[in-house]
């Protein structure tokens, strides 16, 4: 049994989420096809390093997948019911694997919506969303087409960005009322208020701004209370620098991801302002966080070897905390060959890994080598560039962990410089790592704590995340 093309269009939320659909109902959209009796799955590569693992029902019809739309359901189910309607001649059999089944045990059917109900529905086409989607595709070959979807874009593009306005208008309100109350009580009620006004930015189309907004609360619980309010005030001086570098600059590509939203993986690849960086990568550390919004980032940093020039690049990944962690992609200490296709921007690091092929252990090559005295100098460019940037990753000199008198962790390095590390962040910090000497490290600084993800020790390399 499958699904008809209009069982496809009667469960889409909205006309847009067709049209999505439709751009993906495509073989070369999906990296796996495979189905068993009823079942139907695969898998998309979105934005993030992991793909988005997809998964319908056309027996008892309900559908899962792992991207963190809110639209139900999503762009990817739908188009992966429309592939089973056109064309399941694509889905090669094999055995249900576990994630599927972990979805079975767990999943809710969705009836199809009853033709006889009389509630108006919005209008919904599959031939639209088809027409929509080839206009898309031919548009570049019919100037005036083209001219008229340019003209139209600006009109979306002015509104939005007058909207994103009036949302930072009401951010810097808010910012003086929160001083003018006083942080020490902004730092007990924080959740509230910051899921308050990240509302309204949300409505404003400032996305990026209201994420960050989301998180704060978390940031300054991970912090000891008596430093909440210095916390809050960086926090709040971070905001400020990018509100006004976007006001400044709404096409800077850094600010306007940071303000509203990133662009699409597709869109970066195609991107020939994007830096690509070829050589060999390392994957040095991975930093998985729970969100307010229901959703969990993944991070997976990677270090530069065999160069002469410190370089990272971060591969940042969300799913729903509520589909569980997806298979890992990259094992902290294996290097490859590829390339890294960055965001652009004045200090990139977001990046999107390509053609990467793994590197025996043999032919493994050293970390560059950082010889200075203070670790923190070498981030002074990123700080510069980008001052409203929350983390920076941070190449550590020769050292070790040790444990003060109030049971607190440091990087001590060998020059004398020390480091506070963050509380939580060394659960790997095993009492055979103290004190031992530390060759080299790599860690994420975020102004107040040092989060070490990995460091080369006597007996090889240590995960320390």
């Amino acid at each position: 049994m499958g699904f008809e093309l209009t069982q496809v269009e009667s469960l889409a939320p909205d006309q847009a989420s067709l049209k999505a659909a439709s751009g993906l109902a495509k073989q070369s959209k999906w990296l796996t096809l495979n189905h068993e009796a009823d079942l139907w799955w695969g898998e998309c590569q979105g934005s993030g390093a992991n793909p988005y693992r997809t998964v319908v029902d056309s027996g008892q019809v309900g559908y899962k997948c792992t991207c963190p739309s809110r639209k139900f359901p999503c762009k990817h189910s739908l188009a992966l019911m429309w592939l089973v309607a056109q064309s399941p001649q694509l889905f090669t059999p094999g055995t249900t694997p576990e994630w599927v089944s972990d979805w079975l045990g767990r999943r809710r059917t969705t009836a199809t919506p009853d033709a006889s109900d009389d509630k108006p529905k919005p209008s919904k086409s599959i031939t639209q969303a088809v027409t929509d989607s080839e206009m898309d595709d031919t548009a570049a070959d019919d100037p005036a087409a083209a001219a008229k979807k340019e003209a139209a874009s600006r009109k979306r593009q002015e509104t939005t960005r007058a909207m994103i306005a009036d949302g930072i208008d009401d951010l810097d309100g808010w910012i003086s009322d929160q001083l003018q109350t006083g942080l020490m009580t902004f730092t007990s009620v924080a959740a509230d208020r910051c899921r308050r006004i990240a509302a309204r930015l949300v409505d404003n189309k400032a996305a990026g701004l209201a994420s960050r907004l989301d998180e704060m609360p978390s940031r300054l619980l991970a912090v000891p209370s008596e430093e909440r309010p210095d916390a809050a005030i960086r926090e709040f001086g971070k905001l400020v620098l990018l509100t006004k570098a976007w006001l400044a600059n709404p096409d800077d590509p850094q600010a306007s991801r940071d303000v509203a939203t990133a662009p699409r993986r597709d869109d970066i690849l195609a991107d020939l302002a994007a830096p690509r960086v070829p050589g060999r990568w390392e994957v040095v550390g991975e930093q998985i966080r729970n969100r307010r919004d229901g959703l969990v980032s993944h991070s997976t940093w990677f270090l530069q070897v065999g160069a002469d020039d410190t370089r990272f690049a971060l591969l940042l990944d969300f799913y729903p905390a509520s589909s569980g962690r997806p298979e890992t992609s990259f094992v902290v200490g294996t290097q490859y060959d590829g390339a890294m296709v960055f965001y652009p921007g004045t200090a990139p690091l977001r990046a999107i890994a390509t053609d990467l092929t793994p590197v025996s252990a043999a032919e493994q090559m050293l970390w560059p080598s950082y010889t200075g005295t203070d670790p923190l100098s070498q981030l002074q460019p990123f700080a510069d560039a980008v001052p409203w940037q929350l983390e920076y990753p941070v190449l550590l000199p020769a050292g070790r962990v040790v444990i003060d008198d109030r049971q607190h962790l440091w990087w001590r390095c060998d020059s004398g410089a020390a480091l506070p590390l963050a509380d939580g962040a060394c659960k790997a910090v095993t009492p055979q790592i103290l004190g031992i000497p530390l060759y080299q490290g790599v860690g994420v600084w975020d102004g107040l704590r040092l989060a070490p993800l990995s460091g080369v020790t006597p007996l090889g390399k240590a995960q320390l995340t």
